[in-house]
């Protein structure tokens, strides 16, 4: 059945979702005032564009972070960020973490395990 869902993701930094979809293939649309779902088009701040996807991830700013609403009836959607956005999650927290860490300083290499996991080394 088709609806709109949020994703468990609170954006705080759009730079780091940015960067987190140009890794993934998906492009972030600053500006972009609607995302594509079954029924039409849904409001938004901010939209991502899925390759292969027939709909869109909507950005919508509340209290100062954004949450993440999609329609998961394309499967396209939930083949491209994983089930329940849980590779989108992972990808933002990456680029989050490396994002702090070098403003603060610290230097960061990022390495991918045998088993598709991500490991970073943050090091002064």
């Amino acid at each position: 059945m088709s609806h709109i869902a949020k994703i468990e993701l609170e954006v705080t930094d759009i730079e780091s979702l940015s960067k987190a979809c140009q890794r993934m293939g998906l492009t972030l649309v600053q500006g972009k005032t609607s995302y594509k779902w079954y029924y039409g088009d849904n409001k938004c701040d901010h939209a991502i564009i899925i390759p292969g996807a027939d709909y869109e991830i909507g950005l919508v700013l509340k209290d100062g972070k954004y949450e993440l609403e999609t329609d998961f009836y394309d499967q396209g959607i939930r083949v491209a960020i994983g089930q329940n956005g849980g590779l989108l999650k992972q990808r933002y927290a990456v680029e989050r973490t490396k994002a702090e860490a070098i403003r603060k300083g610290y230097r960061v290499i990022e390495k991918q395990t045998e088993n598709n996991a991500i490991r970073l080394h943050v090091r002064m």
